[in-house]
């Protein structure tokens, strides 16, 4: 009798638990529209976009490398606004022409589209956000060629009649913050130039350490000859996580404050 009466009070303690309501997700597509109208009513009216890419990075970066960074680092940035979603992740991106084949599109994997096809893709997104009641959307790029297509879109449909209440907004503090604010930061622990790098560098390696660490083949990090011909811009064989880290930090600190200062009161 002694062991059920103490069973009995463990399924009682247990039982608020098993019914305790989960945080919801800040990521659009693991919510049911039912969640997404009510979080839209309590105050999350920012949506961001994150725009990856698929690309080459080099013989030691996954493909998808800007797809999971983006898609990461906008949840984040949506967790510390506390009133914003994150929507699903725009893949297909300009990365140069397919015919003649130049730039990342020399490399097998790497998917490109015309610049009008994306930016269109973006402004029928934000035209969807403005439909159920959203007033701000930031586009997030992580990649730094088709930042003017972003700004293009955003300008477009600001400039569509009938936005009393809604703004987007090419948000270019995100990829400054991953580009010439990090590399700044590598700078003054003592890497050079040449070894932060343009892309698949030091910088870039370091950032998918902290983030993905999945997508980086740390075997093939190194060697004599790499450089252009191998798709990399810069030296990554010291690229380490913890390097990473601090860049993830400034991109998220600086893409929470420009986000607040554009989505201000109206």
């Amino acid at each position: 009798m002694r062991l059920l009466a103490i069973a009995c009070c463990a399924c009682l303690l247990a039982a608020p638990l098993a019914h305790a309501q989960p945080s919801r997700s800040v990521y659009l597509e693991e919510l049911t529209w039912t969640e997404v109208r009510a979080e839209a009513k309590a105050g999350k009216t920012i949506i961001l976009v994150p725009v990856g890419g698929t690309e080459q990075s080099g013989p030691h970066i996954a493909l998808g490398k800007h797809n999971v960074r983006a898609h990461i680092l906008a949840g984040r940035i949506a967790q510390a606004l506390g009133n914003a979603l994150v929507a699903p992740v725009v893949a297909y991106v300009p990365e140069g022409s397919a015919n003649p084949p130049a730039g990342h599109m020399r490399f097998p994997g790497t998917i490109t589209v015309p610049d009008e096809v994306f930016e269109k893709t973006l402004e029928s997104a934000a035209r969807s956000f403005r439909l159920h009641g959203f007033h701000d959307v930031f586009f997030l790029g992580d990649h730094g060629g088709y930042q003017k297509s972003l700004e293009r879109a955003a300008e477009r449909i600001n400039q569509e009649k009938g936005n009393h209440r809604f703004r987007a907004h090419a948000l270019g503090a995100y990829y400054e913050a991953g580009s010439r604010g990090f590399d700044t930061l590598l700078a003054a622990r003592g890497f050079s130039k040449e070894e932060i790098g343009m892309h698949a560098g030091l910088a870039d390696t370091s950032l998918t350490l902290a983030l993905a660490p999945e997508l980086v083949r740390p075997d093939r990090m190194s060697g004599p000859n790499m450089g252009p011909a191998d798709g990399v811009q810069g030296k990554p064989a010291r690229a380490t996580a913890e390097l990473g880290r601090l860049g993830v930090a400034l991109i998220v600190e600086r893409s929470v404050a420009a986000i607040r200062e554009a989505a201000g009161p109206r």
